[in-house]
């Protein structure tokens, strides 16, 4: 288990990188998933009408799945504090969905091997801040998925939308949050 602990246009202080280790460590731990990588990026935004100007990011890499949490209060601590406690929901999350779920199913059907199928999927998506300026690109590997899959890495990715390959058709489609609750999916027209 490592944690990376870095400021965005912030220097980090050695308070500030012990608290955040040990409440993010605390969170991976609850959940003893192996192997398990995070990486917290810190940040505050300068503008003075911003009622919660503290941001804290948490990126956590598990096999064949990424975990991104972001959070912002009013101070870096309770940022960490918020993203802690979420970084504790999702891995309860994934291992219900995602670990739980192949025990089960290599439990029901032992002798067929590979038919789950683990995607190696690590990618964020794009983020476009509020002028439309591109601040950040991605490359992403669109590995094949079902529909199935691809909402359970909506939910861990904590994204409003995630772009997949469609295992069945090979098209590559977009399941986003909906405003009213629910998921949408757009693919092509046959």
């Amino acid at each position: 288990m490592a944690i990376t602990v870095t400021g965005r246009k912030m220097p980090v202080t050695d308070a500030l990188r012990q608290y955040a280790e040990e409440k993010i460590g605390n969170s991976m731990k609850v959940m003893d998933i192996n192997p398990l990588d995070a990486e917290v990026v810190l940040s505050v935004e300068k503008n003075p009408a911003n009622p919660l100007p503290a941001t804290c990011e948490v990126t956590l890499w598990t096999k064949g799945h990424v975990i991104h949490v972001e959070e912002n209060e009013e101070d870096m601590y309770a940022a960490i504090d918020v993203a802690a406690a979420k970084v504790v929901r999702q891995l309860r999350k994934y291992k219900t969905r995602v670990i739980d779920h192949r025990m089960r199913a290599s439990e029901k059907a032992p002798a067929a091997e590979g038919g789950a199928g683990e995607p190696d999927f690590d990618a964020l998506m794009e983020e476009l801040s509020a002028d439309d300026a591109i601040l950040r690109v991605k490359e992403i590997d669109f590995e094949p998925l079902t529909e199935e899959e691809a909402l359970v890495k909506i939910d861990l990715l904590d994204h409003d939308f995630f772009v997949y390959t469609d295992r069945d058709s090979g098209n590559v489609n977009v399941l986003y949050r909906r405003t009213n609750g629910g998921y949408g999916l757009l693919k092509p027209k046959e």
